[in-house]
């Protein structure tokens, strides 16, 4: 079986929903989230969860996992900004499958910190 390597960026909360499935799943989207977003380098990931998800001092995390190819192939490549900003839309009423076709399990590749905007007292 062919497997394609994906990545995720993901914030503290959804990394321990994640951990709670035992490394195995995605947590299901949250009311106007309709899409659930794997991005297919690293790169674009770590642009992500360095420069979004660590806003106001939170922590932002790369995700790396495995998927079956041939499922990945009914979902058309969406490029959101330049050639490397590259991911999949699995509509969020899919994302039960989807997690049902990740090859092992989901690992953290990195780790970024921000700092907070808060005032030092």
């Amino acid at each position: 079986m062919e497997l394609t390597t994906l990545y995720r960026p993901v914030g503290s909360r959804e990394l321990g929903l994640i951990r709670n499935s035992g490394w195995r799943a995605f947590p299901p989207r949250l009311p106007g989230q309709p899409i659930f977003y794997p991005v297919l380098n690293e790169e674009y990931a770590t642009q992500i969860a360095r420069d979004w998800n660590t806003r106001e001092g939170g922590t932002g995390y790369v995700l790396r996992f495995e998927v079956e190819t041939e499922y990945l192939k009914q979902f058309p490549i969406q490029v959101a900004g330049s050639r490397i900003h590259q991911e999949y839309w699995i509509p969020a009423e899919q994302l039960d499958e989807f997690n049902r076709h990740i090859a092992g399990l989901i690992e953290v590749v990195s780790e970024f910190r921000g700092r907070s905007t808060d005032p030092v007292e």
